[in-house]
């Protein structure tokens, strides 16, 4: 089995839907299966902050695709959800990023795994410590626990359990 976990994002409505779609196109995909997923999270924009705030997961899943076609699988899906690539950071209706793959380090011009930026962002180590606390990042080999313990207090209070549209969250 492979260890594989990626990172979904949505913030343009309905992003509840967009991840929802995005996680049934994986599963009904014949080479993959997604094992388990966190819970939804809802973060303030990083970067291009001019925009609605993100619906933020994490899945693992199990693949015989190699890396670089499972980058395609999920650009593909992106694309389908409506995904346009315009300003960096920018708005879209679906992210998908591969952050670890069986604990692999790659960079190529298409794909750099573990995800260069993840480690910095409590959006992604967040709902992946839900999944995989004490899985060890093979760039620094900490835990994923020890880098949420990193970061500064502000980017983890900007990460809150996002419930159903309609709740007082909301």
């Amino acid at each position: 089995m492979n260890n594989i976990y990626l990172a979904l994002g949505s913030n343009i409505e309905p992003r509840d839907d967009y991840l929802s779609k995005a996680l049934e196109s994986l599963n009904t995909h014949r080479q993959i299966t997604v094992l388990r997923k966190s819970s939804i999270y809802k973060t303030a924009p990083v970067g291009y902050t001019d925009q609605d705030d993100f619906l933020n997961m994490v899945i693992e899943l199990d693949t015989s695709l190699l890396p670089l076609e499972l980058l395609d699988v999920c650009q593909s899906i992106e694309k389908q959800l409506g995904r346009r690539r315009g300003v960096r950071f920018g708005p879209r209706t679906v992210d998908l990023d591969i952050l670890i793959y069986n604990q692999e380090n790659r960079e190529t011009e298409q794909l750099t795994i573990p995800h260069p930026r993840m480690l910095e962002r409590a959006f992604v180590l967040i709902p992946l410590s839900e999944l995989a606390s004490e899985l060890t990042v093979a760039t620094a080999h900490k835990m994923v626990s020890d880098y949420i313990e990193e970061l500064p207090e502000s980017d983890i209070k900007d990460v809150t359990l996002w419930t159903e549209k309609g709740s007082a969250e909301e």
